[in-house]
This record gives C-alpha cells, structure tokens and sequence, in this order.
C-alpha cells in the first residue's frame, strides 16, 4: 500500500513538473519562432524540486520512524513540496532516524 502511495506521489509531482514546461502566453508556438515562449525556466525547477522530494520520500521510507510518523511527513512533502523538505531537513531529526528497519 505504501508503495502504491509513493508511485502515485510521483505521477502527480511529474505532471506538476511538466505543467510548468507548458509554452507561456496565447499565441500559437510555431517551429520557426518565440523559442522564448517557452517555460523551461519552471520545467527545470520543476524537475529539480521534483528529484529532490523524490529523494527525501525514499529516506522518509527507509528510516526507522513508526509508520504514522512516515505517513505524516510524506503527506507533508507531498502537500507542499518545496517547504516541505525544508521542514523535513530541518526538524525531523534526521540522525537519530537514520536507520532501515522493515515493517513487521
């Protein structure tokens, strides 16, 4: 079930990332012209947090934390990607966690 959570997780976080890939404005993108219209800028940032929340959910799921505890912050990253692994890097406590324990 978790690991149907985090795939879903990241098909929605990739549709995100390519939604801000889309062209910007109204005009219609032709091949000849407005390159610039393109928002690659967001694409690329995007992708970027997108790897990195990616990142921060396989540590979240191969620490020692109880399963509620695990739920809790993957629903923090997912709801907010950006602060969320901020708040995740910054108060969960990373090195007494650090350990891999499966689940019984």
């Amino acid at each position: 079930m978790l690991q149907n959570v985090l795939l879903s997780t990241f098909l929605c976080q990739l549709m995100a990332a390519l939604a801000f890939a889309a062209p910007i404005g109204d005009e219609p993108v032709s091949a000849a012209g407005n390159e610039v219209g393109y928002g690659t800028g967001g694409g690329i940032i995007g992708l970027i947090i997108l790897i990195l929340d990616i990142i921060v959910f396989i540590e979240v799921l191969k620490s020692n934390r109880p399963p509620a505890s695990k739920l809790l912050w993957c629903l923090v990253i997912f709801f907010f990607p950006l602060v969320g692994m901020v708040i995740y890097y910054l108060f969960s406590n990373r090195d007494s966690h650090g350990t891999y324990e499966p689940l019984p």
